[in-house]
């Protein structure tokens, strides 16, 4: 079989496709032949270098696949064998097939292809985790959602608009009329627009009550400025640590300093709240992340989940679909392509 390897820390030049024996199934695993696997900007950064969790080089990364279980190992239940699955799995996504525990493996919804189906885990998780199980968003309160145009954040605008949530956002202008037709309320341009100024003018100085922010650095500082009273920070990324004329380590290190530093006493006295989401610092805690699973399943099924896929790449064009993704040219998902998917 063949997996995309990166070799070493690097540009796209990094990613290469190898041959090895296909891996077999161990207790409480299942074996999955891959139709589509998620791209994620975790991937670009563990590619640089700069992401502490991602495996010690030459390694597979990638956390989620759809596709067909193959084989079960001991102790999974062998009539799976044959089902058309979702799947999340710590690293090694990156592959045509691909071994992950049966507990992080989910029925397809006939009504998703493989492709939408692998759009769900990492991004539908994240953003649910954001703002249903640690941002705890209410009907009318205000969200804004920096990069409204990822991934994750269109995720977090599907959720938002099922709670009844006034929503925000950020993106650079070639995304704002997908935003608007997918039911952003508000949309500010990043690269020309000061966006505080425009959150404080749009809401009349009361400042929006939950923000959910990738970029890091200084912005960290401006997005808990725009907090109201009882507002939430969820920070979950730092890719502007990826943007920069420098070596992306010393970047990574400038970026941090950059970001504020919380005293425990400043919160109190401003009724505001930080908190942090990295999907997968949950690995291992299945009985949480389960649960969540199956409430974005059945916005599956209520319409309400609405996974967009924005462009497809073969397996051979890995670097095509990194780079693709690095010069935030996506408006949603991007995905490899391991195998005719076009069956549902």
């Amino acid at each position: 079989m063949r997996q995309i390897v990166m070799t070493k820390a690097g540009g796209v030049e990094v990613l290469k496709i190898h041959e090895v024996d296909e891996p077999q199934p161990g207790k409480g695993e299942v074996k999955i032949g891959v139709k589509a696997t998620g791209i994620n900007f975790a991937d670009i950064m563990a590619r640089k270098g700069i992401y502490p969790d991602a495996p010690k080089k030459p390694c597979v990364v990638g956390y989620e696949v759809s596709g067909l279980i193959e084989s079960v190992g001991e102790d999974v239940d062998p009539s799976l064998v044959g089902n058309l699955v979702i799947a999340i799995m710590r690293f090694g996504g990156y592959a045509e097939k691909v071994i992950t525990p049966v507990s992080y493996v989910f029925k397809k919804p006939d009504s998703l292809s493989f492709e939408q189906g692998a759009t769900i885990p990492v991004n539908y998780l994240t953003a649910y985790q954001l703002l249903v199980v640690m941002g705890g968003l209410k009907q009318n309160e205000r969200l804004l959602i920096h990069n409204a145009g990822s991934g994750v954040g269109i995720a977090a605008l599907d959720i938002a608009k099922h709670i009844g949530a006034i929503t925000y956002g950020t993106a650079s202008a070639h995304k704002h009329e997908f935003l608007i037709e997918r039911g952003l309320e508000n949309v500010m341009d990043y690269r020309t627009q000061d966006w505080l100024n425009e959150i404080k003018k749009i809401t009349e100085d009361k400042g929006v009550d939950l923000i959910i922010d990738p970029i890091g650095g200084t912005n960290t500082w401006k997005s808990y400025r725009a907090l109201a009273r009882t507002g939430r920070l969820g920070l979950f990324g730092l890719s502007t640590a990826t943007q920069t004329r420098f070596s992306v380590k010393f970047n990574l290190v400038r970026t941090v300093l950059k970001m504020p530093r919380f005293h425990p006493v400043r919160l109190m006295n401003a009724n505001k709240g930080i908190f942090g989401v990295n999907i997968g610092h949950m690995w291992g805690i299945e009985e949480k992340m389960r649960p969540w699973m199956r409430a974005i399943m059945k916005g599956v099924d209520e319409g309400w989940v609405r996974p967009h896929v924005d462009r497809v790449f073969p397996f051979e064009k890995v670097a095509e679909a990194h780079m693709y993704i690095e010069e935030r040219r996506n408006i949603g998902k991007v995905l490899l392509l391991c195998h005719q998917s076009h069956a549902r």
